[in-house]
């Protein structure tokens, strides 16, 4: 399969991991759940871990590579406080303010 388009996610936070079994066709996410989260990727979509927190979709279909990375990213989108969550490689979160403290 000659891989065409590409959609790079990135986990950010403390034990958060991506591991692949079945030759990218099954992603693994730890998110600190008590459990793992399971990915099936569609025939068309092949995913790879670079690194443990770096995860590459990628395929010959471009919707449904983004539909692939958008549902994963999904499972623990970005929250705005801290950051933290899976995001697209590319993405920048607005990170809003804490509490003011008084004086």
């Amino acid at each position: 399969m000659e891989a065409k388009f590409f959609r790079f996610l990135k986990l950010v936070g403390v034990g958060f991991k991506a591991r692949t079994e079945r030759e990218g066709r099954e992603l693994f996410l730890k998110l600190g759940y008590s459990h793992e989260v399971q990915f099936t990727a569609p025939p068309a979509v092949r995913v790879f871990c670079f690194k443990p927190n770096l995860i590459c979709c990628t395929g010959i279909d471009k919707n449904r590579v983004h539909h692939f990375a958008g549902a994963v990213r999904n499972s623990k989108t970005p929250e705005v406080y801290k950051g933290k969550g899976i995001l697209y490689i590319d993405e920048v979160i607005k990170l809003k303010p804490g509490k003011k403290q008084k004086k």
